[in-house]
């Protein structure tokens, strides 16, 4: 098993759409593209996949947030890993990627949410050394005359 973690490509569009609909983010191709498009011209995101024998098995999306009201850090944004490929490590080579990646840019904290429902994901976030640090809840609107 020979696991490369690489930027994402234009051409790994459909892949990383099939990973976010594991999660429940159904998207149609064009909308992964838009989304895509719009993140990698943002020189404060990234977006890597993780590859094992040509087929893309990860994807990772993450940010810098300066912020007033905590500290300056790197926001695990999105993360998934093949249903099929789970539990083999693949999941703490590319957290260590994002960790990698918030420490060449003098970050000193990354952080993620993760949904309360996703109880596994709790268990493996905690053993990479991640704790809960607050709970909240997301409130959102959506505004007329706008996509979302």
């Amino acid at each position: 098993m020979s696991i490369v973690i690489r930027a994402m490509a234009a051409t790994d569009i459909p892949a990383a759409g099939k990973l976010l609909s594991q999660l429940g983010y159904e998207m149609n191709t064009g909308e992964v593209e838009r989304r895509y498009n719009a993140v990698r011209e943002r020189g404060d995101h990234a977006v890597f996949v993780a590859e094992e024998d040509g087929r893309i098995i990860g994807f990772l999306h993450l940010y810098e947030r300066p912020a007033f009201d905590k500290p300056p850090e790197v926001i695990v944004q999105a993360i998934v890993v093949d249903q099929r490929s789970r539990g083999t490590g693949i999941g703490k080579t590319i957290m260590s990627m994002a960790e990698r990646w918030a420490s060449e840019r003098g970050f000193s904290s990354i952080a993620l949410t993760s949904n309360i429902s996703r109880s596994g994901a709790h268990l493996f976030y905690n053993r990479l050394g991640y704790k809960i640090e607050a709970t909240s809840h997301l409130f959102r609107k959506q505004l007329e005359g706008q996509s979302v």
